[in-house]
């Protein structure tokens, strides 16, 4: 009689069958390579995906553990076309089965990177990644040139971090496509645009995160041969820090997402700034304790108080005898040029015509009021007048 004759006539528990089933599958189907499509992808908190496998016709539940998750160089999302490896897993208290995944790739992937592997060989081969042709990256840029999309987030990433790191820095946007057959086109366009124009001193070149197919124009050959040609700096800034494409390889710096290229090229800045707002702080703090030095230096406010009343004290008491000196000198002259007056004028009294008048002399006059000195001047028969002390007369002259 055969097993499953023996099989068909035991009598099973539950628990039997699940585990004759879970070992049957387990042992059964390992290394099992699925191609389907994601649906109902439910990342957990504890790194765990929990997600569905489907065709046109039929689903299956599969798990990929964090363990072996961070190897997959994609987010996966509704929709994708993946090809997984692993082995089925029972679970037991409910007796369903699923899919354990160990990779995780999308369809056609290893095409790709077949493909990329060869032409990264190719270019190695003619020298483009060579360390001594690339140009340093400047310290301290003028202007930077963004070739990205002009909607995406990466761009928003980029103005953000420079706008907060180093406000002075000019930024010129060189909007391309950056996924699709005529993204690549348009990228190497932008870069020789900028070169033949001299429009910037470094270049960042990049995009945010996607799959293989999403980050392929920046590893084809017009984009690599841009950047090989380019006499301006180029930053490679593709995907996210797992992700890679060969622009990397043959810029001159490769920077793991935009937002490290755009802190790459502001950190001489930032650095200038830093030190800057040291000196500025040394500077200050050095005047504070030079003020403090000199405030100890100072005399206390009550004793500069009790030295300004002394001198006022004094300079008071200086403008007191200046004030009485002044003012004797001032009497003193003031007798002084009386006295002087009083001469004066009894000199002037001496010498007044009235003063001889009242000594009984009389001044005589013409008619036409000249003076007469002597006999000579008075006419006979002449009208004159005669001045006394007391007033005049006339009289005529008879001999």
């Amino acid at each position: 009689m055969s097993n499953d004759s023996l099989l068909l006539q035991t009598e099973l528990s539950v628990s039997e069958l699940t585990s004759l089933i879970k070992r049957t599958l387990e042992e059964g189907f390992y290394g099992i390579r699925v191609s389907g499509e994601i649906s109902n992808f439910r990342p957990a908190s504890s790194g765990h995906w929990f997600f569905t496998l489907k065709d046109s016709t039929s689903s299956l539940s599969a798990i990929m553990f964090k363990s072996t998750a961070w190897r997959v160089n994609f987010k996966p999302q509704e929709g994708d076309k993946v090809v997984v490896t692993g082995s089925l897993d029972v679970y037991a208290a409910r007796g369903t089965y699923q899919l354990k995944c160990d990779t995780m790739e999308k369809s056609g992937t290893g095409d790709i990177l077949a493909m990329l592997e060869k032409r990264k060989r190719e270019y190695d081969a003619l020298g483009y990644f060579a360390s001594e042709r690339k140009k340093m990256i400047p310290v301290r840029p003028t202007r930077v040139g963004v070739v990205t999309s002009a909607t995406s987030a990466a761009l928003q990433d980029i103005l953000q971090i420079l706008s907060r790191r180093a406000p002075s820095l000019d930024i010129l946007i060189l909007p391309a496509t950056v996924q699709g057959t005529a993204a690549a086109a348009t990228i190497a366009a932008r870069i020789r645009q900028a070169n033949l124009l001299l429009l910037c001193d470094v270049l960042i070149v990049g995009r945010g995160g996607g799959s293989l197919e999403d980050l392929l124009p920046f590893s084809e050959d017009a984009v690599i041969q841009a950047i090989y040609e380019s006499e301006i700096p180029v930053i490679s800034a593709v995907g996210h820090e797992i992700d890679w494409a060969l622009s990397d390889f043959v810029a001159d710096l490769r920077a793991p997402t935009p937002s490290a290229a755009a802190e790459l090229v502001s950190q001489g800045i930032l650095d200038l700034r830093q030190r800057v707002e040291t000196t500025r702080v040394a500077i200050h703090k050095g005047m504070a304790h030079r003020l403090q030095l000199l405030e100890h230096r100072i005399p206390s406010t009550e004793a500069m108080q009790r030295s300004m009343a002394h001198r006022m004290e004094r300079y008071e008491y200086l403008l007191a005898n200046a004030s009485q000196s002044m003012s004797q000198a001032y009497k003193e002259k003031i007798e002084k040029n009386t006295q002087r007056v009083l001469m004066a004028t009894r000199e002037l009294q001496a010498l007044s015509p009235l003063a001889i008048l009242a000594r009984g002399y009389t001044l005589v006059f013409d008619s036409e009021g000249k003076a007469l000195h002597n006999r000579e001047e008075a006419k006979v028969g002449e009208h004159i007048k005669l001045t006394f002390i007391d007033g005049s007369r006339k009289a005529l002259i008879e001999e």
